[in-house]
């Protein structure tokens, strides 16, 4: 199996960024013999790192490159910095453009891969996994089926926080940059919830959704919270909790089931 680094110049970020990629694309044919995820076309997805971390995490972290060669599945592993992968303001913070669709179309175009949305997921752990599920959101035209890890669904706190205030993670200010207005960020494309109702209102589908968090992770009510919006709104959602934190264990632990939930055919 392929593993690359590549650096390249984004544009929604204005600068160059290195990012990695696990590509089956090289698998001797005695490795694939019996294995039916080499009957079909390679699919996609796209895999994103959480708060404090960069595009090593996911490979040092997990067995992304063995399921990427078991599940015949090109793996695109940015580094998506503090953003929240979110458009701050300014030209160089549009980090769910980048992901959205930016970096997908780039690693499409540069290694042959599928275009097709029904080919291609998105993923990610805490932040990443907000990320994911913002940007998968937001552009259905590009993923159909998205995945949540301990997802940092932190916006429904956002507008209690105070200028000046800071907690274990950032202070007012940072989120304020990642976020806009606090006060006003759930009447914005910030908010998955405000996204799913526009889109609810439009008479579209939303893709379905697999999330799993930790019984004693810091952010389960937050992810019981958006499951409960999920299934309020008749959401096609897989959801899954069991006794855990908020780190690799966890993690590792779910991260292959999603991958197959995602690779079951329509």
């Amino acid at each position: 199996m392929a593993f690359v680094q590549m650096s390249y110049f984004s544009t929604s970020i204005w600068r160059q960024t290195i990012f990695h990629v696990c590509l089956p694309n090289d698998v001797p044919p005695e490795m694939k013999e019996g294995n039916k995820n080499y009957d079909r076309p390679m699919k996609t997805l796209m895999l994103l790192q959480g708060y404090s971390g960069n595009t090593f995490d996911w490979p040092i972290g997990s067995l992304i490159s063995d399921i990427s060669l078991r599940y015949n599945l090109a793996v695109i592993m940015p580094s998506g910095d503090n953003s929240f992968y979110t458009n701050a303001a300014g030209c160089c913070y549009k980090y769910a453009d980048f992901v959205g669709f930016e970096l997908l179309d780039y690693v499409r175009e540069t290694f042959g891969l599928s275009k097709d949305a029904k080919d291609t997921f998105i993923a990610g752990l805490s932040m990443g996994g907000f990320g994911a599920i913002h940007a998968g959101l937001e552009h259905p035209e590009k993923y159909s089926k998205i995945i949540g890890l301990s997802s940092a669904l932190i916006v429904n706190q956002l507008g209690d926080i105070k200028p000046g205030a800071k907690d274990d993670i950032a202070d007012y200010d940072y989120y304020c940059h990642v976020f806009g207005d606090l006060k006003k960020v759930k009447e914005t494309t910030n908010d998955p919830e405000f996204i799913i109702k526009e889109r609810l209102a439009k008479g579209d589908k939303i893709q379905p959704v697999f999330m799993a968090c930790g019984s004693e992770d810091f952010l389960i009510k937050n992810n019981r919270d958006f499951r409960d919006f999920l299934l309020e709104k008749k959401v096609d959602l897989t959801y899954k909790e069991s006794p855990g934190i908020h780190d690799w264990n966890f993690w590792n632990q779910y991260l292959e089931p999603a991958i197959k939930w995602a690779l079951e055919e329509e």
